[in-house]
């Protein structure tokens, strides 16, 4: 077992240990090998994590935001230094290949602890409000504990997205990993008290679906952040609000790309071939819905066919490796059966759809899949995959596709590909989706917000946007006479 951590959990700055816990075998999707075990936390294992971030949460809001910013961004630069041991350990934890954790996972982790590090100290100031020979101001004000519930494709990424806004607001931090994917926010845990960050601030606590509910429903938890599906989203989403909870769900989608014809084609394919096949399409802001204007879809398809059949499949430790497995067996069954169903509902299989034969055959590999000739009313057109199965439709007019793209429960994300920027910024308006990309897809700098609408979910990930959900705005009103009433 070649990652086997110390214990099971992060606690008050060490390791912590429940062996009445469920067992989680962590398996390297690779080759199906089990590299590490832990144990699922029990209701004293969560009481443990909650009172030491009660204990320690009301000392650190006391501390001035520059001074947490200080040991946010020591944090960020040992993440750095250790970019290589983190990324191995990433890969192995999701199957992820080396050569995209080693750009895009801790280190994107480092990149939010900076950020929020150095921008926050301002950005947490209130204002000041003039009522003639009175006044008042405003301040934000920590909520407490807040816990981060992690999906399993980002965890280290999405661990230091949930942590930084919330540390350096002067809450207390829990992070519950997916027990899909439990090892790399126990090393940034460590990282965090080896940087200074006071014993309790930031506990990881292992679970499954009975670990969960123990922490959501707790009392003592002021916020819950959710990166999940939307089933799992509707869930937690409803037991915090029976709390009156503060809650941030990001959450899955099925968004759209629209390539038109005056669109730079290579450059099209390329962010349709990112927003479907990076981390074998386990993302969830992917855009795994093509349209292509009717002009170009036979140019599009036949180079999307030979660019996509190159994609070197194979070992994730091998940096010459472009894709990797999905993450567990499960993932793949259910990748697959939706690639039967899209050949069973008359999509046209134009490149894919099986497993390969030239990798291990213990891991969980499928290869890159596009369909063609997709339509709104398949399954595969309507429901998240999340894997790497991307579906091409096509289309005649502006108007058309927009009704189109927009015709989903989801919200999460969109692309446009074109050379009429005009045109640009008139779809990307008429789009009902949080973010959207202009001719690129599915880069998300620490800089800008990131979160979805309709039931993609609801509050903002990263940019200044992200303090006003890890905060309460306080108002305070200052007589500057005596205070006088009418009886």
């Amino acid at each position: 077992m070649r990652a086997q951590p110390k214990a099971s959990h992060f606690i008050n700055g060490e390791y912590v240990e429940d062996t009445a816990g469920a067992i989680i075998e962590c398996v390297y999707p690779a080759t199906g090998e089990v590299i590490a075990r832990l144990h699922s936390a029990t209701p004293a294992i969560v009481e443990k994590a909650i009172a030491s971030a009660k204990a320690a949460q009301k000392d650190w809001a006391k501390m001035s935001p520059t001074a947490r910013g200080r040991i946010l961004y020591r944090a960020s630069q040992i993440i750095r230094e250790r970019n290589r041991e983190l990324s191995e350990l990433e890969t192995l934890d999701t199957g992820k290949p080396i050569q995209e954790t080693i750009v895009a996972d801790s280190t994107s982790g480092a990149d939010a602890l900076e950020f929020f590090g150095g921008v926050a100290p301002a950005a947490l100031n209130g204002e000041q409000i003039p009522l003639g020979g009175d006044w008042a101001y405003t301040k934000r004000v920590p909520l407490g504990i807040v816990l981060g519930i992690g999906a399993w494709n980002y965890p280290q990424q999405i661990a230091c997205w949930k942590a930084a806004p919330a540390l350096i607001a002067g809450n207390a931090f829990i992070f519950k990993p997916s027990e899909v994917t439990p090892l790399g926010a126990l090393k940034i845990a460590e990282i965090m008290i080896e940087a200074g960050l006071p014993k309790g601030l930031f506990n990881v606590v292992q679970g499954d679906r009975d670990a969960g509910p123990l922490l959501v429903n707790h009392p003592d938890i002021a916020k819950v952040s959710l990166t999940g599906s939307v089933p799992t989203g509707r869930k937690v989403a409803g037991a915090a609000a029976g709390q009156l909870k503060h809650v941030t769900m990001e959450l899955g989608g099925k968004s759209p790309m629209i390539v038109f014809d005056d669109a730079d084609v290579e450059s099209a394919i390329s962010g349709a071939m990112l927003g479907n096949f990076y981390s074998a399409g386990q993302v969830c802001s992917n855009g795994t819905r093509v349209f292509v204007q009717k002009g170009i879809k036979e140019q599009f398809l036949s180079r999307l066919k030979t660019r996509t059949e190159a994609i070197r499949m194979g070992e994730p430790l091998d940096e010459a490796t472009q894709m990797g497995p999905l993450v567990n067996r499960s993932q793949r069954e259910k990748v697959l059966s939706y690639i039967e169903k899209g050949k069973a509902e008359g999509a046209t299989l134009l490149t894919g759809g099986g497993i390969p034969n030239d990798v291990a055959s213990e891991g969980c590999f499928v290869q890159p899949t596009v369909f063609a000739d997709v339509t709104d009313d398949m399954t595969i057109a309507r429901e998240e995959i999340f894997g790497p199965v991307m579906c091409v439709l096509d289309f005649d007019h502006e108007d058309e596709v927009i009704a189109r793209a927009n015709a989903t429960e989801f919200g999460l994300a969109g692309g446009v590909f074109t050379s009429d920027m005009a045109r640009a910024h008139r779809v990307v308006d008429a789009l009902e989706a949080g973010t959207v990309w202009i001719n690129t897809y599915n880069l998300c700098p620490v800089e800008i917000p990131f979160g979805g609408v309709k039931q993609s979910g609801f509050g903002r990930e990263n940019s200044l946007a992200a303090l006003n959900h890890y905060t309460e705005l306080k108002t305070v009103y200052v007589a500057m006479g005596k205070c006088e009433a009418p009886y």
